[in-house]
């Protein structure tokens, strides 16, 4: 177990808020902690928010990555558990965002005696098509082009997923913020991020996810359809699945007001605040 200052450091912490129910915010693929700042000033009146960044992205410890670890989501499951043990946080929601809401849900289910419930915003837990019962919306080999273009451009690879990501209906400042934030992180990190994020399929997971969970997904959503927000409401216990009428695949960007009065109304009905 690190000591508190080495997590602090590790992953670039930042607590804020002092409310009784503690959020624990994970970013998204390509990402930082920076990309909550729209959600966070909605929720820091009622809220404890802890704010990091995975090792390799934003301001973390750069020289803690190790591309075996996390070359699997669980890698960074297990860095979430660490942060919530060693701060010795409490009455914990996780929130993610895309593939955090995965590897919110490893740590769930690794260690459910630690968190309260989880929050996914525009969730996917398998990219892949894989017929005739599934469809994550991209087959293998589109994928396998969209790594190939990582290694012979990675500024055009940034440029054409920043866009798909952010939803073209929305405003070209985000989508631009989201290409410089690819394009800041390590290619090789990127790359190791993107294997794990949109090669693996955690569809058996879902069953074992005992917490509640609030799902949050787009009307449109390129990279999470609503059929996978309904394959994924079947296969959880204890899941409130809501569509709120917006594009693109980054909704605590392009709404935050919305996620946050979803989340704050979600919580108390729950009586979980």
């Amino acid at each position: 177990m690190l000591f508190e200052s080495e997590i602090i450091e590790r992953n670039h912490v930042q607590i804020i808020g002092q409310g009784e129910q503690t959020l624990v915010l994970a970013h998204g693929f390509g990402c930082d902690q920076n990309m909550w700042r729209y959600l966070v000033p909605f929720l820091t009146q009622e809220y404890k928010i802890v704010l990091f960044d995975y090792v390799g992205s934003g301001n973390s410890l750069k020289s803690a990555y190790d591309a075996s670890k996390y070359s699997l989501l669980e890698g960074f499951a297990q860095d979430i558990i660490y942060i919530c043990e060693t701060l010795a946080l409490q009455n914990i929601t996780l929130v993610g965002h895309s593939v955090s809401s995965i590897i919110s849900s490893i740590a769930a289910v690794q260690r459910p005696e630690l968190f309260t419930n989880i929050v996914m915003i525009c969730p996917s837990p398998c990219f892949l098509n894989d017929p005739p019962d599934y469809f994550g919306g991209f087959e293998k080999e589109d994928l396998q082009e969209l790594m190939n273009l990582m290694d012979q451009n990675y500024l055009g690879w940034a440029n054409h997923l920043a866009p798909l990501v952010m939803g073209t209906n929305n405003s070209e400042v985000l989508t631009q913020e989201l290409a410089d934030s690819f394009c800041s992180t390590d290619p090789v990190i990127a790359k190791n991020f993107a294997n794990a994020t949109f090669f693996s399929d955690y569809r058996s997971l879902l069953p074992k996810i005992s917490l509640p969970v609030l799902l949050l997904q787009s009307q449109q959503d390129t990279l999470a359809s609503l059929a996978v927000g309904e394959y994924m409401q079947e296969n959880i216990a204890d899941c409130q699945k809501i569509v709120v009428e917006a594009y693109g695949h980054c909704l605590h960007m392009t709404h935050p007001a919305i996620v946050a009065q979803h989340i704050e109304h979600y919580l108390r009905d729950n009586h979980l605040e």
